[in-house]
């Protein structure tokens, strides 16, 4: 039996360490190109500190981190998951019109810092640190403070 307990705790160590991230830093220029025309696009003056490739079993992502603090989360065909702004606020232009919309009608002197694209709808991050929730109607589903 301490034989048993023992093989299974190896495999379970061994299955661990062989599903680790596999995350490396990568050049700019190695970003897909849809990634790169959304940072030129929405932060054309930012430095880029860093790229970083995210490799899991079934999917690759990328995340983008500038020098100032801001970072973007790219899919592995460089469509945006997640924008979010330490030290500043978004760029407008992002920010879906009916939550725009919302957010200016709700709370008037807010800005956003942070968006987050997900399967079922958006969650946003305001300067008064609200995190609102919308589904994918742009209907708000959840508020937390």
């Amino acid at each position: 039996m301490k034989k048993f307990f023992f093989v299974f705790a190896a495999m379970l160590m061994f299955a661990g360490v062989a599903s680790a991230d596999n995350d490396r830093i990568i050049p700019y220029e190695q970003l897909p190109a849809k990634a790169q025309k959304f940072v030129e696009q929405y932060f054309p003056s930012e430095k880029v500190s860093y790229v970083k490739e995210e490799a899991d079993f079934m999917e690759v992502s990328y995340e983008v981190v500038f020098a100032q603090g801001s970072k973007i989360e790219f899919t592995g065909g460089g469509e945006w998951k997640e924008v979010e702004c330490r030290y500043s606020t978004l760029n407008e232009n992002l920010i879906p019109a009916q939550i725009k919309e919302y957010v200016t009608k709700n709370f008037p002197d807010t800005k956003f810092v942070k968006i987050e694209r997900k399967y079922r709808g958006y969650e946003v991050k305001l300067t008064n640190r609200l995190e609102l929730t919308f589904d994918n109607n742009y209907n708000l589903i959840d508020i937390d403070d």
